[in-house]
């Protein structure tokens, strides 16, 4: 018995073997196009990428079909090399490259060899395709932008590149894919799926039929199409409004969260990164001044100035330190430490609602401190007024759907415990913090963020630019309402005050007949460094509001670099946005005119000489760490 049980068993182990080889070689036969099998040739169908569409139905992206050569290496036999140079119009050298890096993503799998052909090659390659064994042509579907702004929300799409392709195993060498804007948050939704079909061909590598009667053969499934929360024409009446200025603008339906205009200036028309002059367009836009893929709505860090005293504000009149009745009194400014003084531009005794009005300076800053002194020590005062700002979602990422953003910053204990390890800090050293400056910063977009809370009495959603997905429901995160820490009660009075800015306040000059806007003003202070000294440049110009006061519809926030005055070019722009919104047509013509005039262009100036300063110490430091490494 022992002796049969080791050739038994042997026995046994080979009938397994033989009977898995049998099913998978005759039977199943999956194996073998999963392998590089030269008997089967692989081709891939390429869908129709999802179209995007504005809120009201408007069709703003398509697509138009595009042509690209693909090789398989280990096919590429006898070819007149020079002959297929010449109708593609590449040197020998860039063919030989061509080749070379597609043998290196795999001989026996079709690599992309020359994208987007144009009319005049697509033609004179087809009429010969026949003599270049080994290539062929593939059809995939590019964008067809149907309108010349909004550019940083789209995005764009281009080929993946290697180190995308090792961390998505999905995609294929050569196949295209969503960068920034929708095209990237949403892309699994708008790139559909790929068909793919297997050709059996014979030992002279002539193609047969398809292997296992198409068995395996699966359709292409069309991108789903998306429609989002923009409003297409205040997206382009934002852009126009930001020629020849740099910054950008948000508005945000409060009720929803939903983006209605994302607007970052400089921008560019989208059409310029399609097509084969993509590559140099992307070099020509990267290098225009100001940055225009930069998203500085999104990206963009800032301190707030005095739209930040609504929230200075609230958290007084959470904290118990200040009511609607509580006075301070202002002489262009007031000393709030020995040899501290801060300034400002009114003299007088202000309640709440005047000192919002106002934008007074003394106000917020006396109620910034009470409300850290109110604590035992400095430490947890400024960490209970940290915690109100946090439940607005400020310090933190949004949790919106596009996939740029900062965090901003809302120094709470930890931060002053680094920078002031041996302690000796209070309300006093950071009072700067009460007015939107110090160590406060913030993006456009959590600003506007903030304002919707305001405007809703103390509650908002996370914004965000889809509205609907074709057979698909959308974050459900995007429906649940965040609320605040302050007390609903507590934003009516602030309310007032807003509203009391554009009737006899800062934006008394900026009222739009027959709406009822709540705004705030705002002018940051701007340095810069040049020649190694430290600049003042014109300030930053800033604006936050909501309309109409009854039942808000839309909140904007406008941030102009080197604008001035909130009132000179942000609180303008933000007047005539919420008109073109809820009336459809503009009344405050000599703002429009003026607005669409301005040009700011000279104050950049200084700005960019010093980013190139900066940019050429940055580069010599990496030339520096080159050597380093060197030696």
């Amino acid at each position: 018995m022992r002796k049969l049980f080791f050739p038994s068993l042997i026995i046994v182990g080979a009938i397994i073997i033989i009977a898995r080889l049998f099913y998978l070689q005759i039977v199943d036969g999956s194996y073998l196009i999963k392998s590089e099998n030269n008997a089967i040739k692989i081709v891939y169908e390429y869908p129709e990428r999802g179209y995007i569409f504005d809120r009201n139905g408007e069709l703003l992206v398509a697509n138009q079909p595009s042509y690209d050569i693909m090789v398989i290496p280990r096919e590429v036999k006898n070819i007149d090399t020079l002959e297929l140079c010449k109708i593609l119009e590449i040197t020998k050298e860039d063919f030989i490259k061509k080749i070379e890096k597609a043998k290196v993503y795999s001989p026996r799998l079709p690599s992309l060899f020359m994208a987007q052909l144009s009319k005049k090659e697509f033609a004179a390659f087809q009429e010969k395709q026949r003599h270049y064994k080994g290539f062929y042509i593939q059809k995939r579907s590019l964008r067809d932008y149907q309108v010349d702004y909004a550019a940083n929300v789209f995005g764009y799409i281009r080929q993946i590149n290697e180190a995308e392709l090792e961390r998505r195993p999905y995609y294929k060498s050569g196949e295209l894919i969503g960068i920034r804007g929708v095209e990237q948050a949403y892309e699994e939704q708008l790139r559909g799926v790929r068909g793919v079909f297997y050709i059996q061909r014979d030992k002279h590598n002539k193609e047969i039929g398809s292997y296992k009667e198409g068995k395996y053969d699966t359709l292409a499934k069309k991108g789903k199409d998306l429609t989002i929360t923009i409003d297409a024409e205040l997206q382009k009446y934002g852009e126009q409004l930001m020629v020849n200025k740099r910054g950008g603008i948000v508005a945000i339906e409060p009720k929803t969260g939903e983006i209605l205009a994302l607007v970052t200036a400089p921008s560019y028309d989208p059409g310029l990164l399609v097509g084969k002059n993509r590559s140099k367009n992307y070099i020509a836009i990267d290098s225009i001044p100001g940055k225009p893929f930069f998203d500085k709505v999104l990206q963009g860090q800032f301190s707030p100035g005095s739209p930040f005293k609504i929230l200075t504000g609230l958290v007084g009149l959470q904290e118990g330190v200040i009511d609607t009745q509580t006075r301070f009194s202002c002489a262009r400014g007031f000393y709030y430490s020995r040899g501290g003084f801060m300034g400002c531009h009114d003299v007088g005794a202000w309640n709440l609602h005047p000192a919002i009005a106002k934008s007074c300076n003394t106000y917020f800053a006396q109620t910034f401190m009470k409300t850290v002194n109110k604590y035992p020590t400095p430490a947890q005062g400024v960490d209970a007024w940290y915690k109100h700002l946090a439940s607005f979602g400020l310090d933190n990422y949004m949790g919106y759907d596009l996939p740029s953003g900062q965090k901003g910053r809302i120094p709470n204990s930890t931060f002053y415990q680094k920078w002031f390890p041996n302690g000796g800090w209070s309300s006093t050293t950071i009072v700067s913090n009460s007015i939107g400056q110090g160590e406060v910063e913030m993006t456009p977009i959590q600003l506007a963020n903030v304002m919707c809370a305001v405007a809703n009495e103390g509650y908002y959603y996370t914004p965000h630019i889809i509205k609907k997905i074709e057979g698909e429901e959308i974050d459900k995160s995007f429906v649940q309402k965040k609320q605040t820490t302050i007390d609903s009660r507590h934003f009516k009075p602030v309310i007032e005050g807003l509203l009391e800015v554009y009737q006899s306040g800062t934006a008394s000059r900026l009222r739009v007949p027959g709406i009822n806007i709540c705004g705030k003003t705002g002018t940051v202070e701007n340095f810069v460094n040049v020649d190694g000294n430290r600049v003042k440049l014109t300030d930053h110009s800033s604006f936050l509001a909501f309309a109409p006061k009854e039942n808000p519809k839309i909140v904007i926030a406008v941030f102009i670099e080197n604008g001035g005055w909130g009132a000179s070019y942000a609180g303008p722009i933000a007047s005539l946005m919420i008109e073109k919104y809820l009336k459809k047509e503009i009344s405050r013509t000599d703002l429009e005119t003026r607005m669409l005039n301005a040009n700011l262009s000279a104050n950049y100036v200084t700005k960019d000489k010093a980013e190139r300063q900066k940019a050429e110490r940055e580069r010599l430091k990496r030339e520096q760490e080159k050597l380093k490494n060197i030696k």
